[in-house]
């Protein structure tokens, strides 16, 4: 069972869909005693990193989502979900994240053309299992103005001015800079993945 964690930020419903598809039971949660049960938690998220954090923060849920990282249990954060891994971010001020990722979330330069959006190919940085049914120089699907400013846990980057991490992960932790499941197959593959690291 993979728990999706509403926090009134994020299409859940097609993240839901995308790992029904695939065969992986999900549930679409806001209680503690849900993330402690589930084999696996994903963390979505679109808009701003302030709305998005405080609201997470709201629902009670940031030290049981801390706890089930430090017991191991798998974790991936998309898009918005991903930045909120990390430290900071410094969209539209400076905002405190879960730190569970050291790093922190910048905006694009501006002689670059904002949001960065559509699709990319990607390098692999490192191996890893999350990697295991796509190809190098895959295509996936961008829509973001802020981007992690550190190669350090990137599994996989791309390139838009700057190398952008779009894979990320560190222990059980993952994080997806792109929306896989707006990413066809190649989404639908690394969800795969990812319920296949679930135990």
């Amino acid at each position: 069972m993979i728990a999706i964690i509403d926090y009134g930020v994020g299409n859940l419903n097609s993240i839901q869909n995308a790992l029904e598809k695939l065969g992986h039971e999900s549930m679409i949660t806001h209680k503690s005693e849900d993330l402690y049960a589930a084999d696996g938690i994903i963390l979505p998220g679109v808009g701003a990193f302030n709305d998005a954090i405080k609201s997470l923060r709201a629902t009670g849920l940031v030290d049981d989502i801390l706890k089930c990282v430090e017991a191991k249990k798998p974790l991936l954060g998309i898009c918005l979900g991903m930045q909120l891994l990390y430290e900071k971010s410094y969209e539209d001020g400076e905002w405190e994240g879960l730190g569970i990722l050291k790093g922190n979330v910048v905006k694009f330069d501006d002689s670059l053309k904002v949001p960065h959006m559509g699709w990319n190919n990607i390098s692999f940085k490192r191996e890893d299992p999350i990697l295991k049914y796509i190809k190098e120089d895959d295509y996936i699907y961008f829509v973001h103005s802020y981007y992690v400013d550190t190669l350090e846990d990137a599994i996989a980057y791309t390139e838009y001015g700057v190398k952008v991490p779009a894979i990320v992960g560190k222990g059980s932790v993952y994080g997806m800079q792109f929306h896989p499941e707006k990413s066809g197959e190649v989404g639908l593959k690394l969800l795969k993945a990812f319920g296949e690291l679930i135990k």
